[in-house]
């Protein structure tokens, strides 16, 4: 699913995991991605909030959406779209700074860096203090390796 889908076709399953990614890489030294991190930070958090309530409501939505279909609306729906509309904000607003988010149940984003030439990625996990972690493209996450061995 693109990040320009509209919140009344989103299936609550998108906020389970999904991948954000920018169409130009920006490559980020070491330095600029934790720099890059005092902005993304507070915007993950808000974001996996987000996320939480309304997997916390997920039970509840479908039978809320047929009721307000026959009297009107609902508050609760008018909330989450709110929500829905605030999560893809932050979406943008971290995949504007370069950052690609692979997970956002875990806070997972990569940071593209080059390493010899070739396209790698500064890896950082939500409650990590900076990033300590790199791998190559191709591995993902289950290839991190130690920042020292950048």
């Amino acid at each position: 699913m693109g990040a320009t889908a509209s919140w009344a076709t989103l299936s609550l399953p998108f906020f389970c995991a999904c991948v954000y990614t920018s169409d130009m890489p920006i490559y980020f030294t070491l330095e600029e991605a934790n720099r890059a991190l005092e902005t993304i930070r507070p915007l993950i958090h808000e974001a996996m909030l987000i996320r939480r309530r309304v997997l916390a409501d997920q039970p509840e939505v479908w039978a809320m959406m047929e009721k307000a279909a026959g009297n009107g609306g609902s508050p609760t729906l008018s909330k989450m779209v709110v929500d829905f509309e605030r999560f893809d904000d932050l979406l943008h607003a971290i995949q504007a700074a370069g950052a690609q988010i692979k997970d956002i149940s875990a806070g997972l984003m990569d940071f593209p860096a080059l390493k010899e030439g070739r396209e790698v990625c500064l890896c950082w996990r939500y409650g990590e203090t900076d990033i300590a972690y790199w791998h190559e493209v191709e591995t993902g996450f289950a290839g991190r390796q130690p920042i020292a061995t950048f």
